[in-house]
């Protein structure tokens, strides 16, 4: 099953069930919001959970783009990505957890065809101010699938203050041979779909007070699911990746977690620009900026005269029609490849400022401010060319 197989199943199967399909945001939140990019499938829906009535009713579904710089420094792994899409549902005051957990279960197993002895399920086990998830624990408990118990694994909240709540999390095995040990013991068991119930609110001395209208939102990761579904040992290899896992390796010769850096980043590149970003030194541009010096910094590890306009358009393109992006794909090539040459110039600046006697010694942080605001030199740069 493709990804676009995976997100037809996964939507038809909750309009079934009275679910009203809504359109997923780019990855820019609305004007006011402190947040540079959305970071999950409720993201846009805040005001929604919170209490306004949406246009479409209480049952919800969508397919959501997220970007998530808290996971720059694992990607590489088998699981993280820079820009990802999240399959949501949600229950504003309609229907509760085990419900959405039932119906979870059945379209693993029913719609996707996953045996039912590959999963595992997690559920809040209760603490000092709340009690233990039971209702969660006897839905699996009745689906026989194993449960593990947990504490703050399984208790959700947006911040300091704010909605909570316990959630219940569905993994899925990854290993050879039958199934082992526990989630929190063995990370074969991958998360595969989170449910949470948000059923209180926490306020500024840490109290929690029950919400007058309990909520549920379900996140599940495509590329997550979609990569084990197709047998995959990495969310890297699963079919959205195809272009990229063929034309990048002939280009750059590389290790596994270098070519999934690259990889990485320069799709999550793309989806950025196509998303109207461009590079600077601030906010969401600096982002940008960041993902494409970070794979420039991985490819003139071993070879300073690789380039990006060795990149051919295929990627990008195959990039910005699955994130359905109007924009074409040599002008994304084109920003990224002046970026590029940016990056160059400043490093070559870089080297020759160093080289003063100044900065010859250890540097200190009015040293380091000084080099950012004087010359636009970042201070992982700074360390960089000190390394060299």
């Amino acid at each position: 099953m493709n990804t676009e197989q995976l997100v037809k199943t996964f939507i038809e199967y909750f309009e079934e069930r009275d679910h009203h399909r809504i359109v997923g945001s780019t990855l820019l939140p609305p004007p006011g919001d402190p947040v540079l990019f959305t970071t999950s499938g409720m993201h846009p829906l805040t005001p929604y959970l919170e209490g306004r009535p949406h246009p479409l009713g209480r049952r919800l579904v969508n397919v959501q783009r997220c970007l998530r710089t808290t996971d720059l420094e694992e990607v590489g792994d088998a699981t993280h990505l820079t820009v990802f899409e999240m399959l949501g549902t949600w229950s504003l005051g309609d229907y509760d957890g085990p419900l959405s957990l039932d119906w979870g279960y059945g379209l693993l197993t029913e719609g996707l065809g996953i045996d039912p002895g590959l999963l595992h399920a997690t559920v809040h086990a209760g603490d000092e101010q709340t009690g233990p998830d039971t209702d969660s624990l006897h839905l699996w408990q009745d689906r026989g699938v194993p449960v593990e118990l947990t504490v703050d694994d399984n208790w959700w909240s947006n911040g300091p203050v704010g909605p909570c709540g316990p959630d219940s999390e569905i993994f899925l095995w990854s290993g050879e041979g039958p199934p082992r040990s526990t989630p929190t013991r063995d990370d074969r068991w991958v998360e595969v779909w989170n449910h949470v119930t948000m059923s209180h609110r926490r306020l500024d001395d840490g109290s929690l007070v029950p919400l007058p209208r309990r909520n549920v939102d379900t996140g599940l990761g495509v590329e997550r699911l979609a990569s084990l579904l197709q047998g995959k040992p990495s969310v890297f290899e699963c079919d959205v990746f195809d272009p990229w896992r063929r034309l990048v390796p002939p280009l750059w010769s590389l290790d596994e977690t270098s070519l999934r850096v690259v990889c990485d980043h320069l799709r999550s590149a793309v989806v950025v620009r196509g998303d109207g970003v461009r590079p600077a030194n601030t906010g969401r541009g600096y982002v940008l900026r960041r993902l494409v010096r970070r794979v420039l910094t991985v490819l003139w590890r071993d070879d300073p005269s690789r380039g990006l306009e060795d990149l051919p358009e295929e990627p990008v393109r195959h990039t910005l029609d699955h994130f359905r992006q109007d924009i074409r794909s040599g002008g994304v090539l084109r920003v990224l490849r002046e970026e590029e040459h940016r990056f160059r110039r400043l490093l070559e600046r870089g080297r020759q400022v160093l080289a003063r006697p100044r900065f010859r010694g250890r540097l200190t942080e009015d040293d380091c401010h000084y080099l950012h605001d004087t010359h636009g030199l970042p201070r992982e740069l700074i360390t960089s060319l000190r390394y060299e």
